[in-house]
């Protein structure tokens, strides 16, 4: 009797399983396929369907989760073949990466040259690398990478993702490094900017190692999963957008990297710069400012790493053609009150709305960078520019701009609350001293953001301020009890993440 399943393939079901856009296929370790082939756990294997082919990573099932002839496919498996259930698949080992040789050389000390780095670039943006060889990679450049191979890995990650281009001769675009929780100044600066009739095609990448990254706040106010026709039709239309780098695919293997980094929680200098400035140029811009805040638990924590940095950026900069300007920040105290994507995209909309109870200190860093980046884009006189960005923000230009942004990307939203909220109080009476950024970051995370986009902290001080013994610091944002425990038991162990100082008696 003909089994309707041929020897060599399986029919392929949705697990609903979420790998994170990493592809994995599951199989009986008993299937014909399987014993067959010789596959084993964390083999690569080709999965065909069609015309269609992916590479995956193998998960061997023991039991009674799949029936001899279906394999199971995850989220990202699924969408990457883009299948159908029932559809007949075929499954055969993948070739081997010829490009990990060279980054198993540089493990050794070995120089990547520019064609090396293409060719590894290539294949981690087809997905030919496992998650182990794309954290040997970026271990393997941590450190390790001159300035001639940043220069190389950046036009590497640069040629091989779509490229934009714009009609109007100045495109001006700014970045922050990163690490100062509550910094989301983007929003706001792009709408100072636009509402000057400067081109500012905004895309911002989610969390890597943070508790929130500027597209994962702006999606509490829009969407922001814009392809790329819809991403031309707003800046056409509104002259910016702010959206996610991930879906337009300007620069695919960094996206690819940023899964890796996010996991190992890392984000080295060179990858930093790489995957900074090759998305700015393919995004199309011309004029670039970046923002370097520095302070002892920012992610740049001395004025000499920030220079290295500094100097490092105008570098590569210059060797893609880009007019890119550097300001070192005081990283020393987070930005504004919310940490968390819903709770700072309501710092956003109280600056942009000109609330009276809005956040000085983002306000400020705003208009800092505003008026440095029309000032570039020639909208400005040199020396002018935050004039006029404290004029555009003050009149309500910026805030009518930004409402048609939002309109134009599919509609402006109102961000949501958390169902949980624990309050953490002071233990003494005095004067908050000071703050460490990373142990608020690590509490927001414990409480659930990124993922979870109405958790976070919501800083109720200020440093400087006096406080009374059992007053508020800080609030702790969940959307489950058990992420608001996890938290709470991490803030408690670490009292310094606010630190208050007894006040100093009078002589």
């Amino acid at each position: 009797m003909t089994s309707p399943h041929p020897a060599h393939q399986l029919t392929v079901r949705r697990l609903g399983v979420d790998t994170y856009r990493e592809a994995v296929v599951f199989m009986r370790s008993d299937c014909a396929v399987c014993r067959s082939e010789g596959f084993e756990a964390l083999s690569r294997v080709t999965v065909t369907v069609g015309e269609r082919s992916i590479l995956a990573t193998l998960n061997v099932v023991h039991g009674d989760l799949l029936d001899h002839h279906t394999a199971g496919l995850s989220e990202a498996a699924w969408l990457q073949l883009r299948a159908h259930e029932g559809d007949l698949a075929t499954f055969s080992h993948a070739p081997p990466v010829e490009s990990f040789g060279l980054v198993r050389g540089k493990l050794y000390g070995a120089r990547f040259d520019d064609d090396d780095l293409l060719a590894v670039v290539r294949d981690i943006a087809a997905h030919r690398y496992t998650d182990v060889q794309l954290a040997a990679f970026v271990s393997a450049c941590a450190e390790r990478m001159d300035d001639g191979e940043i220069v190389a890995l950046t036009r590497a990650m640069l040629q091989t993702g779509d490229r934009l281009r714009w009609e109007a001769p100045v495109v001006v675009d700014k970045h922050c490094v990163g690490g100062l929780p509550g910094n989301r100044t983007t929003p706001i600066v792009v709408a100072i900017v636009v509402a000057n009739g400067l081109v500012m095609p905004k895309t911002s990448s989610r969390a890597i190692t943070s508790p929130a990254g500027t597209a994962d706040t702006m999606e509490q106010l829009a969407p922001v999963d814009l392809d790329l026709p819809a991403l031309r039709r707003v800046v056409a239309d509104e002259g910016g957008c702010v959206a996610w780098g991930g879906s337009v695919q300007l620069s695919p293997a960094d996206d690819v990297l940023i899964r890796v980094e996010r996991a190992l929680d890392i984000d080295t200098e060179g990858q930093l710069v790489a995957s900074v400035l090759s998305k700015k140029a393919a995004a199309g811009s011309t004029h670039v400012l970046i923002d370097i805040p520095t302070g002892p638990t920012a992610k740049v924590r001395t004025d000499e790493d920030a220079a290295r940095l500094a100097r490092l950026l105008r570098h590569v900069g210059a060797a893609l053609g880009l007019t890119l300007e550097v300001i070192i920040s005081d990283g020393t105290a987070p930005v504004g009150r919310g940490i968390g994507p819903a709770l700072e995209a309501r710092d956003v909309l109280a600056v942009l709305q000109r609330d009276p109870s809005a956040p000085l200190d983002l306000r400020e860093r705003a208009l800092d960078l505003a008026g440095p980046l029309l000032e570039l884009g020639k909208a400005a006189a040199e020396g002018a520019g935050r004039a006029l960005a404290v004029e555009t923000l003050d009149s309500g230009a910026a805030w009518t701009k930004f409402q048609a942004i939002c309109t134009a990307q599919g509609g402006i939203r109102v961000p949501g609350r958390a169902p949980h909220v624990e309050l953490v109080t002071a233990p003494i009476s005095g004067v908050v001293a000071g703050f460490d950024s990373r142990k608020l970051s690590r509490a927001a995370k414990l409480a659930g953001a990124p993922g979870a986009p109405t958790a976070g902290i919501r800083l109720r001080v200020a440093r400087g301020d006096a406080v009374a013994a059992g007053g508020p610091l800080y609030e702790l944002h969940a959307e489950s009890v058990g992420e608001l425990r996890y938290a709470l038991d991490f803030v408690a162990d670490h009292p310094e993440i606010v630190a208050v100082a007894p006040r100093k008696e009078a002589p």
